[in-house]
This record gives C-alpha cells, sequence and structure tokens, in this order.
C-alpha cells in the first residue's frame, strides 16, 4: 500500500510557489494539495480557478483540489477547465453533493467528498460509491497551522472499514495537523493520502517531505488494514 504526501501551498512561498512546487515533487511528493476558500463557507480567503490554472503550467504533479466554498455548482467547470487532477467538495455545502461528485467524474476529474470535524462520517459513507477519494478534515477548515483533532482518529478508522467492507477503490485523505510526531498513527489508523502544509514547506522542503515518507513506512508497519 503506498502512502502519499499532498503537501498544501496554503504554507508555501507564493513569491516563489512554482519553485516550492518543484522542490516537494522532486523530494517525492505525490500530489500538490490547493486550499480555495471564499471567506464565506470559511473564515479566510485565498484562491481561485485562475491560480490552478497558472499551476497546471507550472507542474505535472496530480493537482488536489479542495473546494471549501459555499457554493461549488458556480465553480465547478472553472476548476475543471482549470486543470484540476482532483475536485473535492463540502457534504455541507449549498447543493446536490451527489450530482457535483456524478458532474466531476463525467468530466475525467476525481471526484472527492469531505466533512468537516463536527459532521458525523454518516453523512460520508453513502457517498463513496461515487467518490474516487474522501478527504477526512482533522482541523475546524479556514486556517493553516492547527493542530491535529484527537477524536478524528475514530472517524479515520470508520470510514477506512467502511471503504473495506464495500470493497471501493477510493484512497482516504486527511487535512489538518500532520506533523511527523503523529503521522504514523494516522496512517495506522486507515489514511492513505496524508496533507500537510508548514510541516513541509516550514525550513527544508526536500528534507521533510522525505522525513514524512520514512514516518509513513513506520505507519504501514503497525497498520491491520493494509495487511
Amino acid at each position: 500500500m503506498q502512502i502519499k504526501l499532498s503537501p498544501s501551498i496554503l504554507s508555501a512561498d507564493f513569491a516563489n510557489l512554482a519553485r516550492d512546487i518543484a522542490v516537494a515533487v522532486d523530494a517525492g511528493a505525490e500530489y500538490v494539495h490547493v486550499d480555495v476558500m471564499d471567506g464565506h463557507f470559511v473564515p479566510n480567503l485565498t484562491i481561485g480557478a485562475p491560480v490552478v490554472k497558472a499551476l497546471r503550467k507550472a507542474t505535472d504533479a496530480v493537482l488536489d483540489v479542495h473546494l471549501m466554498i459555499s457554493n461549488p455548482d458556480q465553480y465547478l467547470d472553472d476548476f475543471i477547465a482549470a486543470g484540476a487532477d482532483i475536485i473535492t467538495v463540502h457534504a455541507e455545502s449549498n447543493g446536490d453533493t451527489r450530482a457535483q461528485l456524478e458532474k466531476i467524474r463525467a468530466a475525467g476529474v476525481k471526484a472527492s467528498c469531505t466533512i468537516k470535524p463536527g459532521t458525523p462520517v454518516t453523512e460520508l459513507i453513502p457517498l463513496l460509491p461515487l467518490c474516487d477519494m474522501v478527504l477526512i478534515m482533522t482541523v475546524e477548515p479556514g486556517f493553516g497551522g492547527q493542530g491535529f483533532i484527537p477524536e478524528c482518529m475514530d472517524k479515520i478508522r470508520a470510514v477506512r472499514q467502511a471503504i473495506q467492507d464495500g470493497g471501493y477503490a477510493c484512497e482516504l485523505e486527511i487535512d489538518g495537523g500532520a506533523k511527523l510526531a503523529n503521522v504514523a498513527d494516522i496512517v495506522a489508523a486507515g489514511a492513505d493520502v496524508i496533507v500537510a502544509g508548514s510541516a513541509v514547506f516550514g525550513g527544508d522542503i526536500a528534507g521533510n517531505v522525505r522525513a514524512f515518507h520514512d514516518k509513513f513506512a513506520d505507519g504501514v508497519k503497525m497498520a491491520q488494514w493494509s495487511k
């Protein structure tokens, strides 16, 4: 089982974004996590489809686009056209989540759904057949640098069990508070895509990426689900 790293550009140097992404990808990062916030669904404002379009020209890496926005139906076409490889929508956003996932897949883009820490996994599990990936938010969405919420471990385990029970070809991503000190336990609980921001882009980017992959190996050794 390959565990993948998806560094969040929210913590990168925006004046040198292409450079920082290239360093992370060259060191082994499999995905690039793009946090899109509208200042309404979450209390922060970040980037939109034009930045994704620019990143698509700058890298061949998988662009893992997380839409923390109230009305994804208004913008799905823009992010699809911009070159996103994976698009994640929130179950708590407006609109028909099933229809949104179906539209993303119909466009040839991988579809993903996510829930906030306070939303029960029962909102997510019925959507697994429509998802190429699901995301468990392990902090409240909106800002980087927050601490991992320990209670989310049970949600990771529950969703991993549901994926296995259903035989779904669905990756399980976590976003929020992943550090070298806790990521092996997160992997052991069932996550196979790890979003990390400041823990990757703070300091030695390449060294941080390699250190995360070393910890992934430790987590896989502890994991029962991967055996």
